[in-house]
C-alpha cells in the first residue's frame, strides 16, 4: 500500500508539472500573439495635430494679451503621440540657417531660423558686453579752461569710438602701457581772443605713435636732469613702424570725426593726453562695440476669411505701418491682401476693436525665427562683430566641455 501511494503521488506531481508547463507555454503564446498584434498595428502618426503644432511653433497675439509664449523643451512633452521632443544635433544642423537681409557699414540685419530664444539672447548679450574694443581709459589734463569740467571731459572722451581693430592689441591689466596694449592721443586746442567760438571735434585728437609725451613726475628731486625724462608709457618702438599700423593709421574715421568734444569761447584752452586700452562692455559701456543689438520674432499676419470692399479699406487704414494692401479682383470689387508682414510691429490696431476683427485677422509670431539687428558704433563693421560673438560663444562651450571632462 505504501509503494502504491508513492507511485500515485509521483504520477500526480508529474501531471501537475505537465499542466504547469502547458500553461506557461500557453502564456508565452498569448504574449507573443499580443506582441504580434501590436506590431501589426499601423504606425502612430509622427505629426502633431494642427492646433497643437501651432501652439508649439507660434505665439498668438490676441487683443488682450499674447498666448502660448513659452517654448516647450521637455523631451517627453509629446510622448503620448509618439513624438520625441528632445534636442537633436542633426536636426539642428539641417534646420538652422542664417539669411542676411541688409548689410552696411554701420548696421546689419539678418534672420536666424531654427534656433532657440536662449541662443539668440546669448548672441545679443555677448555683442553688448563681451566683444572687446579700444576706448580711452585715462586722461591726463594739463590745462582746461573751458566750461566743461575735467570729469565730464574725460567721460566724453571715453565714449568716442576709436577706429581700430582691437584684435591687434593685448589687455593691459596691471602691466605698464606699451605699444602692444595701448594707444595715446594728444589734444591741444586754443580759441584765440577776438576770434569766433571754436568747436572742438574728435578729429582734433592727434595719434602719438611714440607714446606719451607728458613727463612722469619723479619722486626724487635729485634725479639726473640730463637723462631722457620718463613718461606715462613704456614704448619700445613706434607704433607706426609696426606692419599692422604702417599703412592703416589709428584715429577716427568717417562720421566719428564729427563728434563734438567741447566748445571754446575766446581765450579758452584745452591741453590733455588720452590713453586708450582694450576692454569689454561688461566693465564699462564705453567698451561696448554696438550702439544696440536686438532681435524680434518674425511676425505672421494671417487673414482668416476673405475681406473685401469697405471692410478691406477700413482694415487697411487701421494699420500704421502699411502691412495690408488692396487688390482689384474685377467687377468693381476689392480684396485685402497681406503685402508686408515683416513690417508688422504687433501694435494690434487691426484687432483692437473686439472679437469680430479677431475672427478676420490672426496675428502671430514664429518662435524659432528671429530678425536680428546689429548697429555698430563704428569701431568695427557689424559683420565682424557677429563673427567675434560666435567665436566667444564657441570658446565658452569648449571651456565648459573641458571642465566637465
Amino acid at each position: 500500500m505504501a509503494k502504491r501511494d508513492e507511485r500515485m503521488s509521483e504520477e500526480e506531481e508529474e501531471s501537475e508539472a505537465e499542466s504547469m508547463s502547458e500553461s506557461e507555454s500557453g502564456g508565452r503564446g498569448e504574449s507573443q500573439g499580443g506582441l504580434d498584434y501590436i506590431m501589426s498595428l499601423p504606425d502612430v502618426p509622427m505629426k502633431l495635430p494642427p492646433h497643437v503644432e501651432l501652439q508649439r511653433t507660434r505665439v498668438f497675439c490676441n487683443a488682450d494679451a499674447p498666448n502660448h509664449t513659452d517654448t516647450i523643451q521637455y523631451s517627453g512633452a509629446f510622448a503620448s503621440v509618439g513624438i520625441d521632443n528632445s534636442f537633436r544635433l542633426d536636426h539642428f544642423r539641417k534646420d538652422f540657417r542664417v539669411e542676411v537681409i541688409r548689410c552696411s557699414d554701420d548696421d546689419l540685419e539678418f534672420d536666424m531660423i531654427g534656433i532657440d530664444p536662449a541662443l539668440a539672447n546669448a548672441f545679443r548679450r555677448i555683442l553688448i558686453a563681451e566683444v572687446p574694443t579700444m576706448a580711452i581709459e585715462k586722461v591726463l589734463i594739463a590745462n582746461n579752461t573751458s566750461v566743461v569740467q575735467d570729469e565730464v571731459l574725460a567721460h566724453r572722451l571715453g565714449l568716442i569710438p576709436i577706429s581700430v581693430d582691437p584684435r591687434l592689441f593685448e589687455y593691459a591689466e596691471n602691466n605698464a602701457l606699451n605699444e602692444r596694449n595701448s594707444i595715446v592721443f594728444k589734444l591741444h586746442v586754443r580759441c584765440e581772443r577776438g576770434g569766433p567760438r571754436l568747436t572742438v571735434k574728435a578729429n582734433a585728437l592727434t595719434w602719438l605713435p611714440n607714446g606719451s609725451e607728458f613727463p612722469l613726475q619723479s619722486e626724487d628731486p635729485n634725479s639726473n636732469s640730463t637723462s631722457k625724462p620718463k613718461t606715462y608709457t613704456s614704448f619700445s618702438c613706434s607704433q607706426d613702424s609696426l606692419p599692422e599700423f604702417s599703412s592703416n593709421p589709428i584715429g577716427f574715421k568717417g562720421r566719428l570725426n564729427d563728434i563734438i568734444i567741447s566748445k571754446l569761447a575766446p581765450g579758452q584752452e584745452i591741453e590733455l593726453e588720452a590713453h586708450a586700452v582694450k576692454g569689454i562692455g561688461k566693465t564699462h559701456a564705453k567698451w561696448s562695440p554696438v550702439a544696440t543689438a536686438w532681435y524680434r520674432m518674425l511676425p505672421e499676419v494671417v487673414l482668416l476669411e476673405e475681406i473685401e470692399d469697405e471692410v478691406a479699406e477700413n482694415l487697411k487704414s487701421k494699420c500704421p505701418v502699411g502691412v495690408f494692401d488692396i487688390e482689384d479682383i474685377g467687377n468693381g470689387k476689392k480684396r485685402l491682401t497681406v503685402a508686408r508682414p515683416r513690417a508688422c510691429t504687433l501694435c494690434r490696431e487691426c484687432i483692437r476693436e473686439g472679437g469680430e476683427w479677431e475672427k478676420r485677422v490672426s496675428l502671430r509670431r514664429v518662435k524659432d525665427h528671429f530678425i536680428f539687428t546689429i548697429e555698430s558704433t563704428g569701431a568695427l563693421p557689424p559683420e565682424v562683430l557677429f563673427t567675434e560673438a560666435v567665436k566667444i560663444l564657441e570658446s565658452k562651450c569648449e571651456r565648459v566641455i573641458s571642465e566637465l571632462s
